[in-house]
C-alpha cells in the first residue's frame, strides 16, 4: 500500500484593514503653561542656631540655601561615607547638629529643622 502525501495548506492573502469612516476628532489646545512658583514657607528666611551658624554661617536663610550649603560643606571636608554614599560622617561641627555620628541624607533636613526658626 502506498501512503499518500498530503499538500501543505495554502495561506490565505491577509485583509487590509479598513480606513476610518469616522473624522479624527480635533485636538483640544492646551493651556500655556504657567511658571512654577515657589513655596513661600520654603523661601521665608531663617535664623540658624549658634551650631548651625558655625557650619552655613548667621545670616538668616531660606531653608532651601540651608540644605544647599550644608551639602558644600559636606562635600568640602569629605564626610560622605566612601562606602555608602548616602551616609554622612559628621565632624566636631555636624555632631552638635545632628546629635550621632552618622546619618543618612533623608534624615538630614529634618535635623535642620530643629535648629532654624
Amino acid at each position: 500500500m502506498a501512503t499518500a502525501k498530503k499538500a501543505p495548506a495554502k495561506k490565505a492573502p491577509a485583509k487590509k484593514a479598513a480606513p476610518a469612516t469616522k473624522a479624527a476628532v480635533p485636538a483640544k489646545k492646551a493651556a500655556p503653561a504657567k511658571k512654577r512658583t515657589p513655596n513661600a514657607a520654603f523661601m521665608k528666611p531663617l535664623t540658624p542656631s549658634a551650631s548651625l551658624a558655625a557650619v552655613v554661617g548667621a545670616t538668616p536663610l531660606p531653608r532651601t540655601e540651608v540644605v544647599s550649603k550644608l551639602w558644600t560643606y559636606i562635600k568640602k571636608h569629605d564626610l560622605q561615607d566612601k562606602a555608602n554614599k548616602r551616609l554622612i560622617n559628621a565632624d566636631a561641627k555636624l555632631k552638635e547638629i545632628f546629635g550621632k555620628a552618622q546619618v543618612t541624607m533623608f534624615e538630614l533636613a529634618s535635623l535642620i529643622g530643629k535648629h532654624v526658626k
